[in-house]
């Protein structure tokens, strides 16, 4: 039989030089020493790659060590699985998915292909390759582990393995998985699935060889970065589902681990956020300036402080760091170079918007701020911050701003009424209606388009009521009576027309502008609002008229019954004035709203419009007339 061919490939090269001192009566312990020896260059390399200035260089650099490991791994794959080969064959694995995740900065099948490979090789040195290619990678690991407490020459590389391999089952959600693999590692004898995290902070790696090949990362920062990852991933569950002092122990383990700066700033902002909700607000303030003072990823903390000072009642605290968030989530935090290849935050999902922490972009900061100045009676800088806002959207340098483009224009415009800025109003009103002209459907109602399948934005008429709405409280703002009714009268016709249907169907803003609730509201806020118009030009029938529709539309609204007593007395009505003063005395109070059923800002703002100031006076004015009409 013909001799195999070389099994050194590129390297053989080397084998002539005189410096190896290597015996050619030992072709195979010289390939090994210098696979080993290209196995240390390629690790040296992504150090020198890490050390480099340009990121352009750097990953060329990356890229073409993971070609050479590729290389290396392909030639020693070629030899008989012997102890001695694969002690450097799965170091070769090892540093290659390594580096290959780091440039990824993801896992994906391919790597737990590159695992399996490894372990069916450590099966084959101990004779037991049968069935491996039907077995499963977690009945692969159960086989080898029982195996490799045989052959200590394999653990360290094992071990490193088996970081991976944990990593790879946490960032895919394999949990079961990992947890059984961990109890058979452990020796336990359990049926059940253990606390993953107990079986995590059990696993004691061996110590690395000292004149082993070189490697990119050891098995006990693996761990450390598996084991802080998930802490952190159950914390934050925890935090979510209300378990919090669970969570307050997992996010304590997390910040005990391997975290960088900008984890470790979202791991304090995650302890303070449930701090807080425990009621113990001081801590969570100092767990917060903690978080502050690592200088990196600035966001977290600082949302996290609004809600605290919000909670505290602290308005000036609150808007103060929303003011900063706006700014921080403007500046780009400098890149921190990453102690491992492998660390915490390659295993954490991308961030989710439910998350507490979740920041979003800067218009959506910004929108935070415009509306919490708003609700605060900070109209001018509300309106400064809505009008930047805008400029931002037309000048497509931001596309989330938070809700609805729809309703930021509305927002906008409600704001700079309460500004005392009607015209400006108008003109943001006016953008809105052109805006969305191509996009109105005439139709009379809005569930059409959805049973149609038609895309685009189904509830558009409700947008455009509410602007005429709007409009036409810029216009009484400006005392133009005739122009303020002939709003309120088309966003009643459009109202009138509008039936929400098919909720199930539409996204959580839609579901907000066409809800019964806000429907309703509205056509309340128009009717009062074109009454009290009637009233200014001295027409007090036709606003009986609205008042009286208003409170048949939303019977037992506060507003609308007072407008309406205070009209029949006006209009010397006293009879039907106290009858309907002694059935709303009758009347319960009517329960407050479902805080899911909760109006739009803008609504929220009409409604303060047309809420009577002088409520009180009235009342006790007409109550007393009333019972000295009873006593005449």
């Amino acid at each position: 039989m013909a001799a195999p061919a070389s099994p050194c490939g590129s390297p053989a090269s080397d084998a002539e030089s005189p410096s190896t001192g290597l015996d050619s009566s030992e072709p195979r312990t010289s390939c090994l020493d210098l696979w080993k020896e290209k196995n240390n260059r390629l690790v040296r390399q992504v150090k020198v790659a890490q050390g480099s200035g340009s990121s352009l260089k750097r990953l060329r650099l990356a890229q073409d060590t993971v070609e050479g490991f590729r290389e290396l791994l392909h030639s020693l794959q070629g030899l008989p699985a012997t102890v001695l080969v694969l002690r450097l064959e799965l170091t070769v694995i090892c540093n290659f998915l390594i580096l290959k995740v780091n440039l990824a900065k993801s896992f994906s099948q391919d790597q737990a292909q590159d695992i399996q490979q490894g372990l069916e090789r450590v099966l084959e040195t101990q004779e037991q390759p049968g069935l491996r290619l039907e077995r499963e990678l977690l009945e692969l690991w159960h086989a080898v582990l029982h195996t490799s407490s045989l052959v200590p020459e394999l653990l360290p590389a094992l071990h490193r393995l088996l970081g991976l391999q944990a990593a790879l089952w946490l960032r895919t959600d394999r949990l079961g998985d990992l947890a059984l693999l961990l109890q058979t590692l452990n020796g336990s004898q359990s049926g059940s699935h253990e606390d993953l995290l107990l079986l995590l902070k059990s696993w004691t790696p061996p110590v690395e060889e000292s004149n082993g090949p070189l490697i990119l990362q050891d098995a006990r920062s693996l761990r450390d970065a598996v084991l802080t990852a998930f802490a952190y991933s159950q914390g934050l569950q925890e935090l979510t589902s209300g378990s919090l002092p669970r969570a307050l122990s997992s996010l304590h383990e997390a910040a005990s681990g391997l975290c960088s700066r900008a984890l470790l700033v979202q791991v304090y902002t995650a302890v303070g956020t449930c701090l807080r909700k425990m009621g113990h607000p001081q801590s969570a303030l100092l767990y917060l300036i903690t978080a502050l003072k690592e200088g990196s990823a600035l966001g977290p903390p600082l949302l996290e402080a609004s809600r605290l000072y919000r909670q505290l009642g602290d308005t000036a605290a609150e808007l103060e760091s929303l003011e900063l968030l706006v700014e921080a989530l403007s500046v780009v935090p400098p890149s921190e170079a990453p102690l491992f290849l492998i660390e915490a935050e390659l295993l954490l999902p991308p961030p989710d918007p439910a998350s507490p922490l979740y920041c979003g972009s800067q218009g959506q900061a910004k929108h935070l701020l415009a509306s919490r100045c708003l609700q605060t009676g900070r109209a001018d800088d509300a309106a400064e911050h809505y009008l930047d806002l805008l400029a931002l959207l037309l000048d497509g340098l931001e596309s989330r701003v938070g809700p609805c483009v729809p309703e930021l224009f509305l927002e906008a415009a409600a704001t700079l009424i309460q500004a005392g800025r009607a015209q400006d109003a108008l003109t943001v009103c006016e953008e809105l209606l052109r805006r969305t002209s191509c996009l109105r459907p005439k139709m009379p109602r809005l569930s059409e388009n959805v049973r149609k399948g038609t895309k685009g934005q189904p509830y558009c008429p409700l947008w455009v009521s509410a602007t005429h709405l709007l409009e036409g409280q810029a216009w009484a703002k400006l005392e133009a009576s005739k122009e303020a009714i002939s709003d309120f009268s088309r966003c009643l016709e459009l109202l009138f027309r509008t039936v929400p249907e098919d909720k199930g169907q539409a996204s959580n803003c839609e579901q907000g502008c066409m809800s019964d609730v806000t429907l309703q509201q509205l056509r309340t806020a128009a009717l009062i609002s074109r009454g009290l118009e009637w009233i200014a030009s001295g027409q007090d029938a036709k606003a009986l008229q609205d008042f009286l529709l208003s409170v048949q539309m939303c019977p037992g609204h506060p507003d609308a019954s007072f407008h309406l007593l205070q009209t029949l007395w006006r209009l010397d009505r006293r009879d039907e004035a106290t009858a309907l003063w002694r059935q709303l005395e009758a009347q319960p109070e009517l329960p407050q709203e479902d805080a899911s059923q909760s109006l739009p800002l803008y609504l929220e703002i009409c409604l303060s419009w047309i809420r009577p100031p002088d409520r009180k006076t009235f009342l006790e004015k007409f109550q007393t007339s009333s019972l000295e009409s009873c006593d005449l």
